[in-house]
């Protein structure tokens, strides 16, 4: 227990600062928000109204607790450009970026473990290196040169699914390949790194010789600590895709995270990149908040407290 309640307490104190230094960034930036909304005509005594309705004549610091009160309640101000809360614009975005993103992770986790599994295991064949090598070009090639080729592929040759607007399931399909396409290749090379170095370990060897097949073997022994490496690569993955895939958004013109991000910065929309600058943060920490956790499941030694670890290596001295 006293595990999850410290890495509880990490995420808590690291999100606080992510908060802190997020409002100040957007805070300390050039330029008067309330002019940015009044327009270069506005007179000053419109402006300074508009200072008051915005609570800029407050100070600094009561203006952060204020905004870091409404954050927890869900409220993070009023956009510049569409004149709505912020929370509900990024609530409906959001709809349509986790559709997106449960899709492309899916993709991800099953091609990526299927092709790592399989390149491990035929290493020494060539048709295998070569298309393990084909994976490496997949990692190198932007993502919306993938997005363009799959599009002349299903759309303008097959004319099997849509590539523009969100319609349903079939418009996110292309946008998702898009997307696993280069995080399961990165996956498919991680697995198989670590399963080639787990099959040359002693307890292998072990496992051979009391007769168990090769099946066995890896279902049961190497699998689970070829996956505890990868772990962590899958987080930054899961933490990426749901952070809304710019390029890929835009490409297919889904109302998404992405798409929104890329319109609050041409319009200088200071409190809804605040806020999906927050998301994004937030997104990020909570999964490696769940990569910490899986990792304490996986492999119980990493809860072993720091004090016994140290009493351990004592002893062994």
């Amino acid at each position: 227990m006293n595990f999850y309640v410290r890495k509880f307490l990490d995420f808590a104190t690291t999100l606080f600062l992510v908060t802190l230094v997020t409002f100040l960034t957007f805070q300390l930036l050039p330029g008067n928000p309330a002019l940015a909304i009044l327009g270069p005509e506005a007179d000053q005594a419109q402006i300074e109204a508009m200072e008051l309705q915005l609570g800029l004549d407050q100070p600094l610091p009561v203006r952060y607790f204020n905004w870091l009160k409404g954050a927890f309640c869900g409220d993070l101000g009023i956009s510049y450009k569409y004149n709505q809360k912020v929370s509900t614009l990024i609530a409906s975005a959001l709809k349509t970026t986790a559709a997106l993103s449960l899709l492309a992770l899916l993709f991800t986790v099953a091609l990526g473990s299927f092709f790592g599994i399989v390149f491990a295991l035929n290493r020494k064949k060539k048709l295998w290196q070569g298309l393990s090598v084909l994976s490496q070009i997949w990692v190198s090639m932007p993502s919306f040169c993938t997005a363009l080729i799959l599009i002349l592929i299903f759309t303008v040759g097959l004319k099997l699914l849509p590539s523009v607007g969100f319609n349903g399931f079939e418009s996110l399909i292309l946008p998702s390949l898009a997307i696993a396409m280069g995080s399961s290749s990165i996956l498919a090379r991680y697995i198989k790194n670590s399963m080639e170095n787990e099959l040359t370990q002693d307890y292998v060897r072990t496992a051979r010789s009391k007769g168990l097949n090769e099946r066995q073997i890896i279902v049961r022994h190497v699998l689970r600590n070829a996956l505890i490496p990868s772990i962590t690569t899958l987080g930054l993955i899961t933490a990426d895709i749901f952070g809304g895939s710019i390029i890929i958004e835009n490409v297919f013109s889904l109302p998404g995270i992405g798409k929104l991000i890329t319109s609050s910065i041409s319009s200088r929309d200071f409190p809804l990149l605040q806020g999906l600058t927050l998301y994004l943060a937030a997104m990020t920490l909570i999964c490696n908040f769940a990569v910490d956790i899986l990792y304490s499941v996986i492999d119980p030694r990493t809860r072993t407290r720091p004090r016994a670890k140290k009493a351990a290596s004592a002893l062994q001295d």
